[in-house]
């Protein structure tokens, strides 16, 4: 595992479990929103999809499962990757709740068993800050590309890169230059939902940001073909890009 990988995975270990019951409900709470409503819990994320039933979906950095159930609810075979143990608990203790199965493997994303994967899956889907992770993103859509059946689906959902330069989100990062190619430390996601002296221990994330066309021509370069590239405002202020997704097919 590579030494920034490392730091990450401390960041979220620590009290991540507490967090996901603490926001999100206990397990039994959180499997009742699931099995409620499904095609709501994916949000806008559902439109991206074809179809569920018997689909192979590997779920990147999905966290506390909160895509990967209501994927498992609707018929989908969800395979999550994810660096967190405390992620894997909850996220199997929801699924037990809500009496679906979904596989976890806890791994850097850029040590995926290739050879029990490669072409494995129908889609890969990720969504919510999920690339500024990772410090080489040419890799990381090789890996993507890799994981994927011929003719597969990545559905890519990631932070608008206009967040480099404003902290539209709120997620108290700091802001740089567009073009900063810089590799930081910052706060992970949820830290600013702790109290002050619990934010204060919390180990820090290295964070790597990149613009709109190092993301687009890592994913042409990795071999995907661009069907489809949506943005969105941020919930902050609707003037603001806040999100983007960009559907690539496995040539």
């Amino acid at each position: 595992m590579v030494e920034y990988s490392v730091q990450n995975k401390k960041a979220w270990e620590f009290n991540a479990y507490e967090f996901w019951v603490s926001n999100d409900g206990s397990p039994s709470e959180r499997a009742k929103k699931d099995l409620d409503n499904p095609t709501g819990m994916l949000k806008r994320y559902s439109n991206y999809f074809d179809k569920y039933k018997d689909v192979r979906v590997a779920n990147i950095c999905d966290s506390c499962g909160k895509k990967a159930i209501p994927l498992a609810v609707l018929g989908a075979e969800v395979t999550v990757f994810d660096i967190s143990e405390d992620n894997r608990r909850y996220a199997l203790e929801v699924a037990e709740a809500a009496q679906v199965k979904i596989n976890f493997e806890v791994c850097d994303i850029m040590e995926i068993d290739i050879t029990k994967y490669e072409g494995y899956f129908d889609v890969v889907f990720m969504e919510g800050g999920v690339l500024h992770y990772f410090h080489d993103i040419g890799r990381f859509m090789n890996i993507m590309y890799s994981l994927l059946k011929s003719g597969g689906k990545m559905i890519c959902s990631d932070f608008h890169p206009f967040t480099k330069i404003s902290d539209a989100l709120n997620f108290e990062q700091p802001t740089m230059s567009y073009f900063s190619e810089d590799v930081f430390e910052g706060e992970m996601a949820h830290a600013r939902f702790f109290e002050k002296e619990i934010r204060d221990k919390m180990p820090k994330c290295s964070y790597r940001k990149y613009t709109i066309s190092e993301i687009i021509n890592a994913v042409i370069d990795s071999g995907f073909i661009i069907k489809k590239f949506d943005e969105y405002p941020a919930w902050t202020n609707s003037d603001f890009p806040g999100e983007f997704t960009v559907i690539a097919n496995k040539n």
